[in-house]
């Protein structure tokens, strides 16, 4: 059942995002560690687009970390003044789109949640646990959470393109939820384009489109259903039914492939061609993907790295950058085996890892942004594997415990 007023709570989350970039003023919030990174800095952005229209290359300047493509989406519109507006409110209003695309993504991603799920309790003739199920949407509680979540809406002023990369990720669950592989793909390929770190999802992507985005094991749904009805459904013959359950497709996960790899070569011609004669691809590598590995820029944010390599000494450095960017990768592999049949949560997971432990976190980032509406969304899908009604902590607690 949708919630009530949904599309005015919707309305109302835009207009006032609209409000504060039409009225608000420059909020001074492009300077703070917490919103902006010196790769997500529209500043920085205004830099290397103003060095690129000057027939030099963009990352001369050692200020411009990011992505071609955004130079030539955003850096026009950071050229432009608006008389009693501050510099970037183009870029703000594109922003206030963007956010709003992301939530209705959102929105249809829980709603495909929910159905799998009710599917899955169906198949197992577990239709009294789909009539005692929450009936309120959960998609529609996600995306308004998005929507109203205060670090999202401080992205819309804060001078960053940390709501693309967002937007970017959301595709790439959206696509795989509705197993369309080449939006999948292009999420996926998007979305490690610009930050990098979204590249380890491509193990929740894989399971998504092969699973489904709800494929418990059968005997967690014969535990729940055998404590409910009393009912030995192995002796009735209702055992038939996990016949043909939770089977793995490959056929999806190959067009994923096929398509990761056509957006990539995509990608990597539209950067050739924005860089020509301003730079090359070699350099875009060095000065994008070489900037988050090697922690170069130790100017103070919300993470740890930057602390630490300014104390360590310079010949350890090589050693603890090892360290920590395999630590990130060390936890994949168990974490896909464990939670296979949830690949929905293992995407959130990794998130959750990398906003962490990566070179150059923000509030606006993973963490806050997108966080929220991925947990919303799971707190009924996981509610099947705890007994009881516990609330999202203790649905979180109860997976990662094996139950």
């Amino acid at each position: 059942m949708a919630i009530r007023h949904y599309w005015s709570m919707a309305v109302a989350a835009v207009g006032f995002r609209l409000v504060l970039v039409l009225f608000g003023g420059d909020l001074h919030l492009a300077s703070r560690p917490e919103v902006s990174t010196p790769l997500t800095s529209l500043r920085r952005l205004a830099e290397g687009y103003w060095l690129k229209q000057a027939s030099m290359s963009p990352y001369s300047g050692l200020m411009y970390h990011g992505s071609p493509l955004l130079l030539s989406v955003l850096g026009p519109l950071t050229s432009k003044r608006s008389g009693g507006h501050h510099s970037h409110i183009y870029c703000s209003l594109v922003f206030v789109a963007v956010d709003f695309i992301a939530a209705m993504l959102i929105r249809s991603t829980g709603r495909s949640l929910q159905m799998a799920r009710n599917r899955s309790l169906k198949s197992l003739d577990l239709t009294k646990s789909v009539n005692n199920s929450v009936n309120v949407s959960t998609g529609d509680t996600a995306s308004l959470i998005y929507l109203w979540n205060p670090w999202t809406i401080i992205t819309c002023v804060g001078s960053c393109t940390s709501p693309i990369e967002n937007l970017m990720v959301v595709i790439m669950l959206h696509g795989a939820c509705s197993r369309l592989a080449p939006l999948a793909a292009f999420g996926y390929v998007m979305a490690t384009h610009l930050s990098l770190y979204p590249a380890i999802l491509i193990l929740p992507v894989a399971l998504l489109l092969g699973y489904g985005p709800d494929t418990p094991p059968t005997k967690v749904f014969l535990q729940k259903g055998l404590s409910a009805s009393k009912i030995d459904m192995l002796d009735n013959g209702k055992g038939t039914n996990q016949k043909g359950f939770g089977q793995f497709s490959w056929k999806p996960i190959l067009h994923f492939i096929l398509w990761v790899f056509i957006w990539s070569c995509y990608v990597l011609l539209l950067n050739s061609i924005i860089l020509n004669k301003v730079g090359g691809l070699q350099e875009m590598f060095e000065k994008t993907y070489g900037f988050i590995l090697t922690v170069k820029d130790l100017s103070p944010n919300i993470g740890v790295l930057w602390y630490f390599f300014a104390e360590v000494f310079d010949f350890f450095r090589s050693f603890f950058l090892i360290v920590f960017n395999m630590n990130i990768i060390f936890m994949v592999l168990p974490l896909a085996i464990r939670l296979k049949h949830r690949p929905f949560f293992l995407a959130f997971v990794y998130t959750a890892i990398v906003a962490m432990l990566k070179s150059y976190p923000s509030r606006c980032n993973s963490r806050s942004s997108c966080f929220l509406d991925i947990l919303e969304s799971l707190s009924l899908a996981l509610s099947c594997i705890t007994y009881g009604s516990g609330g999202v902590l203790v649905t979180q607690i109860s997976t990662l415990r094996l139950v």
